[in-house]
Order: structure tokens, then C-alpha cells, then sequence
């Protein structure tokens, strides 16, 4: 499959506000997942309707947590900005703005604890069971800095590169809150702008996307195989919503 012109349509598709191809599959899909992954409780189909209308109606009885609305419309929003600088190349500033952009207007924008704006000021972990520990706040921008700097550094990006810069960045975990879904969506921009074929981690996959990171430092290959698969499954949705031309006029 072209990256190209998966890269193209979702710019095209976005800026035309046109519905039921690959940027509104990818928008609703990447919001939905990697929300899900974090513990949101919205379905796809109330993710949906956000996305389509900014409202929805929700199961009776239903309890919706205000943050989870917020979340899910700012990473309709976060999805956007990532398109506009996709053949930028990532820096500080760059992940920076995404995670202000991933929680903008929610509870942890009202908290210091959380730094919304700037790197961790609290200490953080991975993990209540099998704990990883994570990069002490005083030391996230210089583990930051190095990290960009041996990445961008690279001539040729693989997606190798890109899985192993997620495990560092996940490592570091810079922010308060929001590290899991700005690594992700990191990925995927990284990929088009590498002329990869991107992905979306499934919530259904979250299990074996949790393993590999945990893994990773023993067993790279069951992450890399994890993400394969969601490459693949991407792909054959391209396959079937982009097998058209359209001449320019």
C-alpha cells in the first residue's frame, strides 16, 4: 500500500470534513482505542457520535466521566495536529504541545500536580503489580533531550527505531498524565513521516501491547510482532477504503 496516499487523504480528508473514509475511521478508531487503553469507559459508537455531532446519548444509567468527553474530543483535535506537522520533525516543544492539547479543559489542567504544560513535577510509575520505575522528574528533560537527539540523529528510520524510541518514551513517562496516548499517537506520526505503514493499538490488543512493553528489554520481538499485527490490520482497511482515484481538478 502507498504511504503516500494513505499520508495524502487523511491531510485531504481532513481539510474537506469528509466523512466514512480513512480519516474518519482513523480519528473515531485511534480516540476510541487508545482512550479505552487508559481506562475510558465511552464506546466506539458514543466516540462516534462525539466525533460526528459533539454529543451522544448515553445507556440509562450510564455514569460518563466528564474527563473522558474531554479526552476523547481533544484527541480528535490531537489527531489533527499531528497531521498538520507531519513532515515536521519531533522535538521537546512538539510532545510538549500534544500532551497540553490531550488535556486541555480536563480536571488535571486545574491540578500543579499534574504540570499540564511541562514535563512531571510528582514522581510516577508504571504498573501497581509488576512496577516499572520511571525517570525521576529532575531528570526527564536531559533523558528527553538524548532520547530526541539519538533519534533524529538516525539517516533512515525503520520501525524499529520508532517502537524502540515508544519503549524509551514510555520509560522516561514525562508527563503527569497522558504519556500512554501522546507514545501512541507519536508512533503514527512517525510512521507517515518515515513512509511507514502506521497503526492503531487496539484496546482488544491490550494485554499483548502491555506485555511487550514490559518485556521489551529481554524480548523485543514480542512487541515489534505485537505491533506488526495492528499494522496489518490497518492496512487492509486502507486496502478497502482507498481503492479509488480521483483526478484533481
Amino acid at each position: 500500500m502507498d504511504i503516500n496516499k494513505i499520508k495524502n487523504e487523511l491531510i485531504k480528508q481532513k481539510e474537506s470534513k469528509f466523512k466514512g473514509n480513512i480519516y474518519h475511521y482513523s480519528q473515531v478508531n485511534f480516540s476510541y482505542n487508545s482512550n479505552k487503553i487508559e481506562g475510558s469507559r465511552l464506546t466506539s459508537d458514543q466516540t462516534e457520535a462525539i466525533f460526528d455531532t459533539s454529543s451522544f446519548i448515553p445507556k440509562s444509567d450510564d455514569l460518563i466521566k466528564l474527563d473522558d468527553l474531554t479526552e476523547s474530543k481533544n484527541h480528535f483535535k490531537l489527531f489533527d495536529y499531528i497531521l498538520d506537522n507531519v513532515e515536521e520533525l519531533l522535538t521537546k516543544d512538539m510532545i510538549i504541545e500534544m500532551n497540553k492539547i490531550l488535556k486541555r479543559n480536563t480536571s488535571d489542567e486545574e491540578n500543579p500536580r499534574y504540570n499540564v504544560g511541562g514535563f512531571k513535577v510528582v514522581p510516577n510509575m508504571i504498573g501497581l503489580v509488576h512496577v516499572i520505575n520511571t525517570t525521576p522528574p529532575e531528570d526527564v528533560e536531559k533523558e528527553i533531550d538524548n532520547l530526541l537527539n539519538e533519534y533524529n540523529s538516525k539517516y533512515d528510520i525503520t520501525l524499529e527505531d520508532i517502537i524502540d524510541f515508544h519503549y524509551q518514551f514510555e520509560k522516561i513517562h514525562p508527563f503527569g498524565d497522558g504519556n500512554g496516548l501522546v507514545g501512541r499517537i507519536i508512533m503514527f506520526k512517525e510512521c507517515l513521516r518515515n513512509n511507514i505503514m502506521p497503526f492503531i493499538v487496539l484496546d482488544d490488543d491490550k494485554s499483548y501491547y502491555m506485555r511487550g512493553l514490559k518485556e521489551y528489554k529481554h524480548d523485543k520481538m514480542f512487541l515489534i510482532d505485537t505491533i506488526k499485527h495492528e499494522q496489518d490490520l490497518y492496512e487492509k482497511t486502507c486496502e478497502e477504503l482507498l481503492n479509488f482515484e480521483i483526478e484533481e481538478k
